[in-house]
C-alpha cells in the first residue's frame, strides 16, 4: 500500500493527512488518515460519511474530520465505502466492517492504541457505524471502543411521528429518505435485516458505549432516539443529545451552523471520557 500526503501544511494539532487504500470484500477501499499531534499511540475513530448510501465521499466530510482531529489531537480515519445503487446492501456495511477490522489489525503500524478505536458516522454513516458494532459482536471481531451516531438512519419503515411532522421543508424529506432506501435495499427481506435496520437486532447487550446526536427538525429524529432507548434497556451506556432547532445534516456544515462546532466539541469530549446515560436537550 502506498500513501500520499494530501497537503503540505495542515491545521494546528494535525500533523499529517494521508490517502491510501485498504483491502475490502469488493476490492481496494480508499481511506483518508488524519493524524493528530498527540503522543503515540493515539486513540482513533473510524468515520463513515453520510449521503443516503448513494452520495458523499471522503471529501464531502473533510472539514468535519479535520475539525475532529484538530480538537482531539488524535487520529481520524475516513472511509470511502462503496455506494448504491451500483453496490447495494450489504456492500457499504461490509466495507465499513472490513476497514474497522483492518485498523485494529494494523494498530501497531498505524501507531494507534488498539483498545481505543471508536467508530462514528452521520446519517447513513451513522447507520453503518451502528451496524459495524453489531457485526463485530456477532462475528467475534474487534469491537469498537465507542460508537458515535449522528442523526443515524436506524429503521427502513419511515413511519415515526417525526417522519410525519418534518416530511417536507426541512432539507431531508420523507420521500427522499424512502428513495435512498430503494437504492440501497430495494428488497423488503434486506430492509428487515439488522445489518440494514439495526433496530431490528434481537438483542443489544455487549455493544460499546454510545453517543447519539439527533436534530429536532429531522425526519430521522425519533428512530435515533428510540435506538438509544434500546441500547439503554440492554445496559449499554448511552448519551442522547437532541439539538433543538437544527435540521438534518447540520453537523458537517460548519460554515453554516454555529451549533456544528459545539456538537463536534461534544463528540470529542465523549471520545475522551466515560459518561453515564443521560438525555441532554440543547
Amino acid at each position: 500500500m502506498c500513501a500520499g500526503i494530501v497537503q503540505d501544511t495542515v491545521a494546528r494539532n494535525i500533523s499529517s493527512i494521508n490517502d491510501q487504500q485498504t483491502p475490502g470484500p469488493g476490492g481496494e477501499i480508499p481511506i483518508r488518515i488524519y493524524r493528530g499531534s498527540a503522543a503515540c499511540p493515539q486513540s482513533a475513530v473510524v468515520f463513515l460519511h453520510g449521503g443516503g448510501w448513494v452520495a458523499g465521499n471522503i471529501q464531502t466530510h473533510d472539514v468535519l474530520c479535520r475539525a475532529l482531529t484538530e480538537i482531539t489531537g488524535q487520529c481520524v480515519i475516513s472511509v470511502d465505502y462503496r455506494l448504491a445503487p451500483e453496490h447495494r446492501f450489504p456492500a457499504a456495511a461490509e466495507d465499513a466492517y472490513a476497514v474497522t477490522q483492518w485498523v485494529h489489525e494494523h494498530a501497531v503500524v498505524l501507531r494507534i492504541d488498539p483498545k481505543r478505536i471508536a467508530i462514528a458516522g452521520d446519517s447513513a454513516g451513522g447507520n453503518l457505524a451502528a451496524v459495524v458494532t453489531l457485526m463485530a459482536r456477532e462475528r467475534q471481531g474487534h469491537l469498537p471502543s465507542r460508537q458515535v451516531l449522528i442523526y443515524p438512519v436506524i429503521d427502513a419503515a419511515c413511519v415515526t411521528p417525526s417522519f410525519e411532522q418534518f416530511a417536507q421543508g426541512y432539507l431531508l424529506t420523507r420521500s427522499a429518505m424512502q428513495w435512498f432506501w430503494q437504492q440501497y435495499a430495494p428488497q423488503q427481506i434486506d430492509r428487515d435485516h439488522p445489518y440494514a435496520s439495526p433496530c431490528r437486532a434481537t438483542h443489544f447487550s455487549g455493544l460499546p458505549p454510545a453517543l447519539i446526536i439527533t436534530a429536532e427538525c429531522d425526519v430521522l429524529r425519533d428512530e435515533g432516539e428510540r435506538y438509544s432507548e434500546k441500547l439503554l434497556s440492554a445496559g449499554v451506556p448511552t448519551t442522547l443529545v437532541r439539538v433543538d432547532g437544527m435540521i438534518h445534516g447540520f453537523v458537517h456544515r460548519v460554515a453554516v451552523f454555529d451549533e456544528s462546532m459545539r456538537i463536534i466539541h461534544r463528540i470529542a469530549e465523549f471520545l475522551r471520557i466515560d459518561r453515564n446515560s443521560v438525555l441532554i436537550k440543547t
